[in-house]
């Protein structure tokens, strides 16, 4: 592949340059004898530090690997490094299943699949014309229809029927997704004039390889690219510039053929010059691959920034030369100072929405971010229950980065504000239309702070089920509510109404400290002494005052536990409530129980399901707790037995969730049930106005804090109350009518109704009083208001 390079010595460094960091990446034969040779190669690329490795695409080739299973096998034999065919011979591919190969080792290797792809041969496999072998046009177009196919089997996010009917290839109602878990680029591979004009219009990255061009033949492409580019609407920017090479070190001389420094000086004009952003090595031989990284590699990139550092100041200059006469255009470096914000193409731009200034997130933010047209949108649009359609979502990894992002949502204070930690989200507060979501799922860190003082800190992005993981192996757990998929920080700065709250108390009983960023975009930390004012209100209002990041915890020693699962025939649902509720306030402390209920099938029974945790290793001790309950009502189903904290907490999936609608959830607390509540709850029930109607035993523990110690004031209640429904069943008429009058305060976290009463609900009189003084304080321009929002004194 090597070449003599006629360039003039006399070069303008700052003539093109496409903004993209400057990559490497190694061109691999994928023999297949021996099996291991391609992968070890591979495995040598990460480790000498490669940005990409990739692979020749020839299936119909006897000595080599299928090209597909051999980027499965490195995608799991490798960590870091990016990978790709070079490029992929499409019409032995169908692009549907294609696209789905794709998107699957994407998810499969956390994002670090990239698309290469060719018009190759064989296009006489897929001619709708008769058979024949397609011209070079035809081929064109070919391709083209596949890319269109491929991107839609990506775009899970539209609901539109897929259907393509192309020449060449015809798509009718296929199902789209799995979405990726990035923006997978497709690379093309060509050379040809009306194929670089295709890159132009749908591609995202160009691969020619220098061996078979000619001194000018990059630079013409690129012009040809970046027309075709501009005519279609779209910035040049977006399509990585790439090459494949190959040389000799100490060779005779030469392009390409001599020692590293020298192919730092023949490399130097394509990045300055043609603005390549990714130079892959063709070179099966470990030694060229190891001395290219660590010779080569870093030279040039010290190189790029020296010219580029010198172009930057050439373009100073010249602004000021200038700023009297003419308006300047800016330097000719084509967005060098773009660092290392990601270039986004022209069909995810067109999903931005209105209000966002998404040119300023901050750079350390920009390439975590997720619009609404990227790959992983849809898994993070939405919460467990309630759909959305933020604007942008921004994954902050520190407290920094929390401060910047808190300043960048200052900045936009017209939009909509979420924060969410594990996106469970049943108020819907952590998701919403066209705003800013500040998602904490990457502040997930754990660590034991105080093994003799059982003292955590526990990072609000961490989800239940991996907490109760973490301190399992302690013997220690947390009461924190019923699911594992829900976020610490949502639930810790709520109250955490759990599996073990008559018995230990509510989650924000045992937060001893919180790191938290105000509105201000200021860290601090608040515990009983630093800041004791915003420690009261944290444990209870959090959402209003901050964004905690991250809770010191004082847990419990936990051993085994009984864990029943039981269901009754309802018939007489007011009179089984009002048992229920008996047995469970009646009952030692080491006993928490939840029931559900919903509407009956027709011809069957009302169902009531109790499931309850017995703090206790005793199979004897577990039964006789149990007993006064089971003889209440026919029991129609049933489980118990010994079992972990950590394996009960156990019933969550990944952390995306995919909910549509906007489903409606009212709550409250109430005392002991009365055979008033129980008879309403009951024609609440069979009115068909709730699907999904729990009540959670609150008593025991809680009931030992004083009301005013935190934030949560509701210290008396025995229950919480929560019922989910649907606008088309009136949930909240019904409720208004037939429960409200039994409360006596609500719990913040299960309710979407948003206004005056569900916050004088949540709060009572004194204690709304203390927390609007101290909203005042810390967010006085209530930038934390898209939620049970506390107006600041």
């Amino acid at each position: 592949m090597a070449q003599d390079d006629a360039r003039a010595p006399a070069i303008d460094r700052s003539t093109m340059h496409y903004g993209h960091d400057l990559q490497f990446g190694t061109f691999i034969t994928p023999k297949n004898d021996p099996p291991q040779f391609a992968v070890r190669l591979a495995e040598l690329s990460e480790a000498s530090g490669y940005d990409l490795v990739t692979f020749q695409d020839h299936p119909y080739q006897p000595a080599f690997h299928d090209t597909q299973t051999l980027l499965t096998w490195v995608a799991a034999r490798t960590e870091r490094i990016h990978l790709a065919a070079n490029v992929t011979n499409l019409p032995l591919r169908p692009p549907a299943v294609l696209a789905r190969a794709a998107a699957s080792l994407d998810l499969l290797s956390g994002g670090r699949f990239e698309l290469g792809l060719g018009a190759g041969g064989f296009w006489d496999a897929i001619d709708a014309m008769g058979g024949r072998r397609l011209t070079p046009g035809q081929a064109v177009d070919a391709l083209s229809e596949g890319i269109d196919i491929i991107r839609g089997v990506w775009d899970q996010g539209e609901r539109a029927r897929f259907q393509v009917d192309g020449t060449y290839y015809r798509v009718d109602g296929a199902k789209r997704g799995p979405a990726p878990a990035h923006n997978i680029p497709i690379i093309i591979g060509a050379l040809k004039p009306r194929m670089l004009r295709l890159i132009g219009r749908k591609g995202d990255g160009w691969l020619p390889s220098l061996g078979y061009m000619q001194p000018g033949d990059y630079a013409a492409g690129n012009a040809r690219i970046d027309e075709a580019a501009i005519a279609a609407g779209r910035d040049p920017r977006e399509i990585r510039r790439m090459v494949n090479i190959g040389g000799r070190f100490g060779g005779g001389g030469g392009f390409l053929n001599g020692p590293a420094a020298q192919w730092v000086d023949d490399l130097l004009p394509y990045v300055v010059d043609d603005g390549v952003g990714t130079f892959i090595l063709a070179s099966d031989d470990p030694g060229t691959i190891v001395h290219f990284a660590e010779e080569v590699a870093p030279a040039l990139r010290e190189a790029v920034a020296r010219e580029l550092r010198a172009a930057d100041a050439a373009a100073s200059a010249d602004s000021i030369a200038l700023s009297a006469g003419s308006p300047s255009t800016g330097s000719g470096n084509g967005g060098a100072a773009s660092g290392n914000r990601p270039v986004r193409n022209s069909t995810v731009l067109a999903k931005r929405r209105d209000g966002i200034d998404y040119d300023a997130v901050p750079a350390s933010l920009a390439a975590d971010a997720i619009e609404p047209g990227d790959a992983g949108y849809e898994r993070v649009k939405s919460t467990y229950m309630r759909g959305g359609a933020p604007g942008l979502v921004l994954r902050p990894a520190d407290a920094a980065q929390v401060a910047e992002a808190v300043d960048f949502a200052r900045a936009n204070p017209e939009v909509p504000l979420g924060v969410r930690s594990g996106g469970h989200g049943i108020s819907g507060r952590s998701t919403n239309d066209g705003g800013i979501v500040i998602d904490l799922s990457r502040l997930n860190a754990m660590e034991v702070l105080d093994e003799e003082r059982r003292l955590v800190r526990v990072e609000a992005g961490a989800r239940w089920q991996d907490v109760a993981a973490f301190l399992a192996p302690h013997g220690w757990a947390l009461s924190s509510g019923d699911y594992g998929g829900v976020g610490v920080g949502g639930l810790a700065t709520a109250g955490g109404i759990g599996w073990l709250v008559r018995e230990h108390g509510l989650t924000i009983d045992h937060v001893r400290a919180v790191e938290m960023v105000l509105a201000d975009g200021s860290v601090v930390r608040a515990d009983a002494t630093r800041h004791p004012d915003l420690f009261w209100a944290v444990r209870g209002a959090g959402a209003n005052m901050g964004i905690v990041i991250a809770f010191e915890f004082e847990v419990d020693e936990v051993g085994a536990l009984g864990f029943a699962q039981l269901a009754f025939d309802a018939s007489d649902t007011a009179g089984f409530l009002q048992a229920w509720g008996d047995w469970v306030v009646d009952s030692p402390r080491d006993v928490t129980s939840f029931l559900l209920m919903g509407g009956s099938r027709p011809g069957e029974p009302p169902v009531a399901q109790v499931m309850a945790v017995i703090d206790s290793d005793d199979p004897d001790t577990v039964v006789a707790r149990l007993q006064p309950l089971a003889e209440v009502a026919p029991l129609i189903g049933q489980e118990v037995r010994l079992t972990t904290y950590e394996s009960i907490m156990a019933n969550a999936a990944d952390g995306s969730h995919a909910a549509e609608g906007e489903p409606t959830a009212r709550t409250g607390l109430i005392g002991r049930i009365t055979p008033e509540f129980a008879a309403d709850a009951a024609r609440f029930i069979a009115s068909g106005a709730t699907y999904f109607f729990q009540l959670r035993a609150v008593g025991g523990a809680v009931h030992d804090v004083p009301a005013d110690a935190t934030a949560f004031a509701h210290r008396a209640a025995e229950f919480s109350v929560v019922a989910f429904g649907s606008s088309r069943h009136q949930t909240s008429e019904r409720w208004n009518e037939l429960m409200a009058r039994h409360f006596s305060g609500a719990y913040v976290s299960f309710e979407t109704e948003v206004g005056p009463a569900s916050v004088t609900a949540a709060y009572p009189p004194a204690t709304l009083e203390r927390l609007r003084a101290i909203k005042g304080q810390v967010d006085p321009g209530n930038m934390f208001r898209d939620n049970a929002n506390i107006e600041p004194a």
